[in-house]
C-alpha cells in the first residue's frame, strides 16, 4: 500500500529512551478499502453489497546502540482495533515481537499457505465453518526471530503466550482469563531461496497449547502440527499442505485433519487464475467432512485490484444437511491508498 501521511512523531522516541535515546523516528499510515457483490445460489441473499476499510499506523526508530524498533497497529472497519505488535531488532540474533494477538503470530500464519489468486478455498465470503490451526496465537505473547542464527534461506520463529485465552491488555494491566487455556507455545520452520533448489519453499510447525483437565470433557493438551510445500516454475505455482489438531477433548468433537492444494497461473504481471481446494475431517465418534473449493480470477494494476471467485462449500459446518450445501460467486473491487 502507498503511504498516506509520514511525519515526525516526537512521543514515540520519547518512549524509545526509556530503553535507549532514539536517533529517528516517523510514523506511517496506510490504508484500502474492499468493496464486494456476493450472489449466493439456491438461497436468499439479502443486500449483496459489502464494504470493508483497513487502517494501518507503522511506527519506526533507532536507538543509540543499534536496536531499531518498529511499532505496528491495525484497524478493520469504523476504525475498530485489530491487533499491534512491537518488533526489536537486535544486532547479532534478530526479532523479537511483543504482539497483542490475533496477528497471525506462530503457527496461525501457517493455518493455510497454499497458493492463491486471491483468497484461501474458503476465503472469498461463502462461510464453510472450517477449522484450522491456531496455536497460541490468540494471546498476547513473544516471537523470536533468530535471523542473524540462521543459515540463508531458514526462517525459525519461537512464539510463547503465558495465557493463551487471556485478554489483551493495556499497559500495567493483566488480561482476564475465563476460558480453560493456559500457556503454549508454537515454533515454524520456512527454508527458500538459498536453502533449497530454485522455486521450492517448505515449511511447518507444530503447537502446544495447556489447557484446564479438571472437567470429565477434556483430558489432554491441545497439539497441532502442519506442514506445507510450494514449487514455483515459469507460470505456474503449485502447492499442497496438510495439519493436524488434537484439542484434547474426551468425547464428542476431539480433533481436525486438514488437506489444501492449490495451483496458480501467472497470464502476465496482472493477471492471474487459480484453483484451490481445502478438506477438513472432524474427529470424535464419526468423521465428518466439510470441502472447500474455489476457482479465481485477480487483477492488479497500481492500487487498483478486481477479484472474482466461485466457490462451492460441501457439508459447512461439518454438517451434512441439504441447507449446509452451498454455492456462490464473489466480486471484489479493492483500492489501496
Amino acid at each position: 500500500m502507498n503511504k498516506l501521511t509520514k511525519v515526525g512523531v516526537s512521543a514515540l522516541c520519547g518512549s524509545l529512551a526509556a530503553v535507549s535515546a532514539a536517533n529517528a523516528g516517523d510514523l506511517a499510515v496506510t490504508g484500502g478499502v474492499d468493496m464486494s457483490w456476493i450472489s449466493l445460489d439456491d438461497e436468499a441473499t439479502g443486500n449483496p453489497i459489502g464494504m470493508g476499510s483497513n487502517v494501518s499506523f507503522s511506527g519506526s526508530g533507532e536507538l543509540d546502540n543499534g536496536w531499531g524498533v518498529k511499532l505496528a497497529i491495525d484497524a478493520t472497519n469504523a476504525l475498530a482495533y485489530s491487533s499491534a505488535n512491537v518488533t526489536v531488532t537486535i544486532p547479532g540474533l534478530g526479532d523479537v515481537l511483543v504482539s497483542q494477538g490475533l496477528s497471525g503470530t506462530g503457527i496461525d500464519r501457517m493455518d493455510d499457505n497454499t497458493p492463491t489468486a486471491w483468497e484461501e478455498a474458503y476465503g472469498a465470503g461463502l462461510g464453510s465453518g472450517i477449522n484450522t490451526v491456531a496455536g497460541a496465537s490468540g494471546g498476547a505473547g513473544f516471537e523470536i526471530t533468530p535471523s542473524d542464527l540462521m543459515p540463508a534461506g531458514i526462517t525459525t520463529r519461537l512464539h510463547f503466550s503465558p495465557d493463551v485465552g487471556g485478554t489483551n491488555a493495556a499497559d500495567k494491566a493483566s488480561g482476564s482469563n475465563e476460558s480453560i487455556l493456559a500457556s503454549g507455545y508454537d515454533i515454524t520452520v520456512e527454508a527458500s531461496g538459498d536453502a533449497t533448489p530454485d522455486g521450492l519453499t517448505l515449511y511447518g510447525g507444530m503447537s502446544q497449547v495447556d489447557q484446564d483437565q479438571g472437567g470429565t470433557a477434556v483430558n489432554d493438551d491441545i497439539s497441532e502440527w502442519t506442514a506445507g510445500i510450494k514449487y514455483a516454475v515459469g507460470s505456474f505455482t503449485l502447492g499442497y499442505q496438510y495439519s493436524e489438531e488434537d484439542n484434547g477433548r474426551a468425547t464428542t468433537t476431539t480433533g481436525y485433519d486438514n488437506t489444501g492444494y492449490g495451483i496458480v497461473f501467472a497470464i502476465n504481471d496482472d493477471l492471474s487464475v487459480s484453483y484451490n481446494n481445502y478438506e477438513s475431517d472432524q474427529l470424535g465418534t464419526t468423521v465428518l467432512t466439510t470441502e472447500a473449493s474455489s476457482v479465481q480470477l485477480a487483477y492488479s494494476a497500481g492500487g487498483l485490484s478486481v477479484r472474482i471467485a466461485e466457490q462451492t462449500v460441501d457439508n459447512k459446518n461439518y454438517c451434512t444437511n441439504a441447507a449446509n450445501q452451498r454455492d456462490a460467486t464473489t466480486l471484489s473491487v479493492a483500492l489501496a491508498f
